[in-house]
């Protein structure tokens, strides 16, 4: 790969993983011969800054809370890490930063909402999930538990911003956009029901019309693309699984200039997609759940 390219790398739900996040990431610089140049979570990293409050809150409360140790100084990240908000997240720190900042040394929360431009590429990004009822509430500080969880939700105003955004080249949202159903190509594994993803994120995807859309809380791998209008331009979506097995958390693309060329998982460095090609499901790993989903959404 040429140097002149800007690789970015997609990470899945890390749920506290970010050790095992940091070797897969020097793998994968291995694998391909150069250098990562962005590394991108899209929510529920729960960066929690204290280790009680990870013992306490944390959805997978019996792993080692590994991001204090970057907050103390006893591991520094090869890798910088820019990252979104999901629905299980450090809501009290980051509420003291909607519009994002530096949480320990290389760890990056980009904010609830916004558009940054990293070397000539611009991202939009999106944290939270969709909640109807709070969706035209103000947002409530975080003192409580159902403060806390109401957090995890975006807001009208969010959207809103993101929907006259120009030009931006990757979106990070966490929950997926609705319709990702399964394509004519796939022929095995389960696949998303019609309640998965919500209506929003697609609409802001339709507006927005990035070239890639990379999101996750489905725990689920998925590949798709978009297609907004007969002029406008395709939206591939790579849905992230989370951080257990990197083949289906970790989804690179390689860029020149603001245009993608190619894109693989995982850290081999095998390429799954090449511009001009078809992306769509059977182009994901294959999902580790039950062929059976559930066929209504759960209760929120």
């Amino acid at each position: 790969m040429s140097d002149a390219t800007l690789l970015t790398v997609g990470i899945g739900d890390i749920h506290g993983r970010f050790h095992r996040v940091q070797e897969w990431l020097g793998a994968l610089e291995s694998s391909l011969a150069r250098s990562v140049d962005l590394a991108f979570a899209v929510g529920d990293v729960e960066a929690f800054v204290r280790a009680d409050d990870h013992l306490r809150k944390a959805a997978k409360r019996s792993m080692p809370a590994e991001f204090v140790d970057y907050v103390h100084g006893t591991r520094t990240p090869k890798f910088p890490l820019y990252f979104i908000g999901g629905n299980n997240e450090d809501f009290e720190t980051l509420h003291n930063v909607q519009e994002g900042g530096e949480l320990a040394p290389g760890m990056h929360y980009l904010g609830r909402v916004g558009v940054r431009t990293f070397r000539g590429l611009r991202v939009g990004f999106l944290s939270g999930i969709f909640a109807p009822r709070f969706y035209e509430q103000p947002l409530a500080e975080p003192r409580s538990k159902d403060t806390a969880k109401q957090a995890g939700y975006f807001r009208k105003a969010e959207v809103e911003f993101l929907w006259n955004a120009p030009g931006v080249d990757l979106l990070l949202t966490h929950e997926w956009p609705r319709g990702l159903f399964r394509s004519p190509h796939a022929t095995e594994g389960p696949s998303p029901r019609p309640w998965m993803g919500n209506k929003l994120t697609r609409e802001l995807a339709g507006r927005v019309q990035p070239k890639w859309l990379l999101c996750g809380h489905s725990h689920m791998p998925w590949a798709a693309t978009m297609r907004h209008s007969a002029r406008a331009p395709l939206t591939h979506v790579a849905c992230l699984d989370q951080a257990a097995r990197p083949e289906a958390a970790l989804f690179w693309v390689e860029w020149k200039g603001r245009e993608p060329q190619r894109a693989g998982w995982g850290t081999s460095g095998a390429v799954a997609w090449e511009r001009g090609q078809i992306w769509e499901a059977d182009r994901a790993p294959l999902a580790q759940l039950p062929a059976s989903l559930p066929e209504e959404p759960p209760e929120e």
